[in-house]
C-alpha cells in the first residue's frame, strides 16, 4: 500500500520548486560566497527539497520536534498500565514478541500491523508490576514471505548484550526500564558553549592502562580529570553506539539507540557525562548515520528481507551497499528512516545530555560515489553535480536544524574530507548547517613530510599554505593526528619521529639522543602550529598529548586477541623521570594560552614564511608567534614584524625547562619595538608590518610573545626594583606548580590582555 505521506511529500516539493523556489532570487549563502553563483540552481533545488520535507513533516507529524520523538512511540514504552511495543517492518507477513518474559513463546504475544507497516503489541502489568521485567532479554520474531520465521533485535532497543566469553555469539536485546530509584539523576548543568572548542577525542574501551576493556565509571573517575588538567574544554566520545565488532572502532553500528555494553550500562554512561559536566567539560558524541553494520542477526540489516526501498531502512542494490566498508547505506528519502535517525539524535541529546555530535562519514553521505577513489581539487563543480546525493544533504540539513532548535548551544561537526562549500553555513542561508568541519588534510601533510622529506627541505610556505587552506566563511577544527593516524599499519606522530628509540631513550636521567631531542621538539611544534594556524578549534586524540608510542590494534584473530596495543599507557606520562611529561606539559600550556587569549578568534596575519631560514612568523591579535624549524641554526637578534608598537614579553616557549628544552630564551627580557618604514605605506615596512623587534630563535623551537599593555608598562616603571628582576612567565609556572596539588594552569599568572 502506498504511503500517502510520501505522495504529499512529493507534491509539496513540486509546489515549492515552481513557486517559492523560483521567486527566491539569490540564496543568502551565495551572497556569502559569490563563487557559488554558477551552482545556484543546484543549491536552490537542494533547499527546495529541504523545505518540502519540512512542510510534509509539519502536515503529518506536527513539525520536526514532534517527529523526532519517535522513541516515545516505537520500541518499548509504558502507557497506562501496559508496555507497548511497536516495530516498523512492512515486509513481515506476521510478527511476534518473544523473550524471557514469555519463555520465548511468540504465539502468546502475536502483533498487529497497521497500514504503514508498523507492528504493535500491548503487554499488561502483572500484580502492579510491568509485564516485562527490567533487564529481560527480548527479540522481534517475524515471518518472511516464504513462511520462515526469523528473530531480530528490536530496532529501537536501548540496550543490547552478548553472552560473555562465547565466541561469535549474537547479541540479545535488553528491555532497559530500571525502577525510579535505580535511574541515574543528573546533578550538573550543561557547561556553556566554549568560545573555542579544544576537543579531546577519546575511546572509553581502550582508555585503561591495563589490557582490558575499560568501563564508563573508570573513564569518568580516572581519565576525565586528566583531560581537565590538560585544559581541554570538550570531550568527544567514540564508539558509544552499540557495535558487535569491537575492532570497527565503533563505526559498524548494530544498535543505534543502545550504549556500548562492553563498557557498562546506560546509567553508568550518564554518570560519565554528568561527571564531565561537573568538571566544566562538554561531551560530544561520535554519531554514525552514514552507514550501518552489515550484520543480520543483531543489526538493522536484519530487517531487510529484499523489499522495495521505501519499505526498508536501506537503498536496494549497489546503492545500498558500501563496498569498502562492507556496510549498508541508508535511504535518507524514506519517511521512517528520517524519523529513526532524527529521533536517534534527540535521544542521545535528551536521555544522556550529550552536548552535540561529530557526524562520521559525511563525505560518503554527500556523494553517490562516496568519495571512493576521488581526489577533490577544490573546484566547485566537484561538489555540485549529479554525483551529489541531495537526499543525504537534506537529511543533514534537517538534522542540524533539529539539533540547533532543541539546543541552540549544541555543537555539530562534520567529518568531511571533500571540503564541500556550504557545509558549515546555517540552514537558513541554504547551507547544510554544521558549526565546524574537520580539517582532514592537515594530518596527511605532516605524515608525508615526516615520511618523505628531510627536515632541511621542508617548505615553510607549503606548510603554512596547507594549514591556511580553508574556506574562511566556514569554521574548521584543526588536528595534527587523530585516531585514524594511530591505527595498526601506521604510527602515532611521536613513534614516527622517534620509533624504537622510545623504548630505551626516554629517561630524563640520561643524556637524550639526537633522535629523541628532535622527536620531542618537532612533536611540540607540529601540534602547536596546527592549533595556532590550522583552524577555529583544535582536536587531539587520547594519549597523543604526551607522545603515546606505537599504534592502536584492537584484539583480533591476527594478534591472538591481544589487548596490548588497545590501551593507553598512562604510567609513561605519570613516571616523573620519563620525558613523556615534557610533551604533556607543553600540551597543557598551549591549551592554557588559548584559553587565556582565545587567540583562535583573533585576526590572523602571516608576515613571514622564510624557506631558507625555516622560520614562520605570524600574529593573532596582540600575540606574535615564531616557529623555527631549522634543524641546526639558532638565530640571535632575529627581526620579526608586528603591528602594534610597544613592549613584548614571552608568553610561551617550547624551549623552556618544564617542556624538556635547553632553556636558551630569556623570559625576563623586554622586547621593545622599532618603527619600520613610512607610516601608511606597507611596501616600505618590514614584511609589510609597521613595527618590529628582535628575538632569540633557537633551532627547532617556537615562542609566543604578548604585548604588554601601556598601563602595565607604566606600573612596572614606577615600581621597578633593580635588586629583584621581574619573574619570567616560566618562573611563575614553576612556582604555581609547586603551590598546587593539581596540575598547574600557568596562564593563571599572566594578566588578561585580550581586551587591551
Amino acid at each position: 500500500m502506498a504511503d500517502p505521506r510520501w505522495n504529499f511529500h512529493r507534491s509539496v516539493i513540486k509546489a515549492v520548486k515552481t513557486e517559492e523556489h523560483v521567486a527566491r532570487e539569490d540564496l543568502p549563502v551565495v551572497r556569502v560566497d559569490p563563487l557559488l553563483a554558477p551552482h545556484q540552481d543546484h543549491l536552490k533545488y537542494r533547499f527546495s527539497q529541504y523545505e518540502g520535507r519540512k512542510k510534509a513533516i509539519e502536515k503529518y507529524e506536527g513539525g520536526l520536534e514532534k517527529f523526532s520523538l519517535g522513541f516515545q512511540k516505537f520500541g518499548f514504552n509504558y502507557e497506562d498500565g501496559y508496555i507497548v511495543y511497536r516495530e516498523w517492518a512492512p515486509p513481515a507477513q506476521a510478527a511476534q514478541l518473544i523473550g524471557d518474559f514469555n519463555n520465548w513463546d511468540g504465539w502468546s504475544h502475536p502483533m498487529e500491523k497497521d497500514k504503514y507497516g508498523v507492528w504493535s503489541v500491548r503487554i499488561p502489568d502483572v500484580d502492579g508490576k510491568p509485564g516485562i521485567p527490567h533487564g529481560s532479554r527480548v527479540k522481534f520474531r517475524m515471518q518472511r514471505g516464504d513462511g520462515q520465521w526469523i528473530d531480530r533485535i528490536p530496532a529501537w532497543i536501548k540496550y543490547a548484550t552478548v553472552e560473555a566469553g562465547k565466541m561469535g555469539a549474537s547479541y540479545d536485546g535488553i528491555l532497559w526500564n530500571p525502577p525510579e530509584d535505580q535511574r541515574y539523576k543528573f546533578e550538573h548543568p550543561r557547561p556553556p558553549k566554549p568560545v573555542v572548542p579544544r576537543i579531546y577525542e577519546a575511546h572509553v574501551g581502550m582508555s585503561s592502562k591495563e589490557p582490558c576493556v575499560a568501563s564508563y565509571i573508570d573513564f569518568a573517575d580516572n581519565v576525565l580529570p586528566r583531560i581537565k588538567s590538560n585544559n581541554y574544554n570538550t570531550v568527544q566520545l567514540m564508539a558509544v553506539m552499540e557495535h558487535s565488532y569491537y575492532a570497527s572502532f565503533g563505526y559498524h553500528v548494530t544498535n543505534f539507540f543502545g550504549v556500548s555494553s562492553r563498557s557498562g550500562t546506560p546509567e553508568e554512561l550518564k554518570y560519565l557525562i554528568d561527571r564531565a559536566h561537573s568538571l566544566g567539560l562538554r561531551v560530544l558524541m561520535d554519531v554514525v548515520h552514514s552507514h550501518a553494520s552489515n550484520n543480520i542477526k543483531d543489526g538493522l540489516n536484519g530487517f531487510d528481507l529484499g523489499q522495495q526501498t521505501q519499505e526498508s531502512y536501506f537503498h536496494t542494490g549497489d546503492r545500498g551497499y558500501h563496498k569498502l566498508w562492507d556496510s549498508r547505506l541508508f535511504n535518507y528519502n524514506n519517511w521512517e528512516v528520517e524519523r529513526f535517525l532524527l529521533s536517534n539524535l534527540r535521544w542521545w541529546l535528551e536521555e544522556y545530555q550529550f552536548d552535540g555530535f561529530r557526524f562520521d562519514g559525511v563525505t560518503s553521505m554527500l556523494y553517490h560515489h562516496h568519495g571512493i577513489h576521488m581526489s577533490f581539487s577544490g573546484r566547485y563543480r566537484d561538489y555540485f553535480s549529479e554525483a551529489s546525493d541531495v537526499d543525504a544533504a537534506v537529511y543533514l540539513m534537517l538534522a542540524n536544524e533539529l539539533v540547533h532548535t532543541l539546543y541552540p548551544d549544541a555543537t555539530t561537526i562534520a567529518e568531511d574530507v571533500s571540503g564541500m562549500p556550504t557545509l558549515g553555513r546555517p540552514v537558513s542561508e541554504g547551507g547544510v548547517g554544521f558549526d565546524y568541519r574537520l580539517a582532514m588534510g592537515i594530518p596527511d601533510t605532516w605524515i608525508k613530510l615526516l615520511k618523505e622529506v628531510a627536515d632541511e627541505h621542508w617548505s615553510m610556505a607549503e606548510i603554512a599554505s596547507t594549514l591556511l587552506n580553508r574556506r574562511y566563511t566556514e569554521k574548521a577544527i584543526a588536528y595534527a593526528e587523530s585516531h585514524d593516524q594511530s591505527l595498526v599499519g601506521d604510527k602515532t606522530l611521536a613513534f614516527m619521529l622517534m620509533d624504537k628509540e622510545m623504548y630505551a631513550g626516554m629517561s630524563a636521567l640520561q643524556e637524550q639522543s639526537i633522535i629523541i631531542e628532535r622527536g620531542i621538539a618537532l612533536h611540540k611544534m607540529i601540534h602547536f602550529l596546527t592549533m595556532a594556524l590550522g583552524g577555529d578549534g583544535y582536536l587531539n586524540f587520547m594519549g597523543n598529548e604526551f607522545g603515546h608510542p606505537e599504534w592502536i590494534d584492537f584484539p583480533r584473530e591476527g594478534n591472538k586477541w591481544s589487548y596490548d596495543k588497545c590501551r593507553r599507557q598512562w604510567d609513561l606520562v605519570d613516571t616523573d623521570h620519563l620525558r613523556y611529561k615534557f610533551m604533556n606539559e607543553f600540551d597543557k600550556a598551549m591549551n592554557a594560552l588559548e584559553e587565556k587569549y582565545h587567540f583562535l578568534t583573533l585576526p590572523l596575519i602571516v608576515s613571514s614564511t622564510h624557506d631558507k631560514d625555516k622560520v614562520i612568523v605570524f600574529e593573532r591579535g596582540d600575540l606574535v608567534f615564531v616557529f623555527n624549524f631549522h634543524p641546526e641554526t639558532t638565530y640571535e637578534g632575529y627581526k620579526i614584524g608586528c603591528d602594534l608598537p610597544g613592549k613584548y614579553k614571552i608568553a610561551l616557549d617550547s624551549d623552556a625547562f618544564d617542556f624538556g628544552g635547553r632553556v636558551r630564551v630569556g623570559h625576563d627580557v623586554d622586547h621593545f619595538t622599532s618603527p619600520e618604514g613610512i607610516p601608511g605605506r606597507p611596501e616600505t615596512n618590514f614584511n609589510n608590518r609597521p613595527s618590529s623587534f628582535l628575538v632569540l630563535s633557537p633551532a627547532r623551537t617556537c615562542q609566543v610573545y604578548f604585548k604588554v599593555p601601556k598601563d602595565a608598562v607604566q606600573s612596572e616603571e614606577e615600581n621597578e626594583d633593580v635588586s629583584q628582576p621581574a619573574a619570567s612567565v616560566l618562573q611563575l609556572i614553576s612556582q604555581s606548580a609547586a603551590q598546587k596539588e593539581l596540575p598547574f594552569n600557568f596562564m593563571d599568572d599572566i594578566p588578561d590582555f585580550s581586551q587591551d
